[in-house]
């Protein structure tokens, strides 16, 4: 283990052990509540910085990859989640066209520069089929502001503007562009009942005055046949 693995140990130990699960139940919701209509239940799907598997162990779907360079994700994945233990920006251990979705949270802002999210997301489209989707969600730096860097390890600042421009210059096509989704973090503060999160979903409206982060949808264009 290197020192920056063992540094993200220590940064995942203090922010998360003690909501592991809180964060699984709000997951629960979260895809089956909503994500889940955008993902079929066959689709080859990918979760990109997958953290302790929270997203992916929760959706349904009929090949389950996900990619962290935290040493002690593997522990926390359900057994038919194949994982990749890499530096996103590198060449993916996938096959052109592989994927019907990359689904990534709360895990751009982590790369140190935009090249590096330019090489993931290159990454992404090349493993993607034709018509195949990629799903991001992330806090909206313009409307966390200073709190945007409340977190050690938060490098890369993004709107959803600059998120949906870097896409399409990559080729992908925005389907969704939510500026305001979900409020800004579930790892500080209270933690809410899963049934007020439910309520949350059903009411878009309220998104408007809670929601500081963005929601994109993006296809790669074609037709996959």
């Amino acid at each position: 283990m290197d020192k920056s693995q063992a540094e993200l140990l220590r940064i995942y130990d203090r922010r998360f052990a003690s909501a592991t699960e809180y964060r699984r139940r709000i997951w629960q919701v979260l895809a089956k509540d909503y994500f889940q209509r955008l993902i079929p239940p066959t689709a080859a799907i990918l979760d990109l910085g997958c953290g302790y598997g929270e997203f992916i162990n929760a959706i349904r779907a009929g090949a389950k990859f996900g990619m962290d360079l935290n040493p002690s994700s593997q522990s926390h994945l359900a057994p038919e989640v194949t994982l990749f233990q890499q530096d996103c920006s590198q060449r993916w251990p996938l096959g052109d066209g592989h994927l019907d979705v990359v689904f990534t949270s709360n895990f751009f802002e982590h790369l140190p520069d935009k090249a590096s999210l330019g090489r993931t997301i290159e990454e992404a489209f090349r493993c993607l089929k034709a018509g195949g989707q990629l799903i991001a969600l992330g806090p909206n730096i313009r409307l966390t502001g200073g709190r945007y860097w409340d977190f050690w390890d938060h490098y890369l600042p993004l709107t959803e503007s600059s998120l949906c421009e870097g896409l399409v210059v990559r080729g992908f096509k925005i389907e969704e562009c939510r500026p305001r989704f979900l409020p800004y973090t579930m790892a500080r503060g209270p933690e809410y009942p899963p049934g007020l999160l439910r309520a949350y979903l059903r009411f878009p409206f309220l998104w408007r005055f809670f929601g500081q982060q963005f929601l994109i949808a993006a296809r790669k264009p074609g037709n996959s046949g």
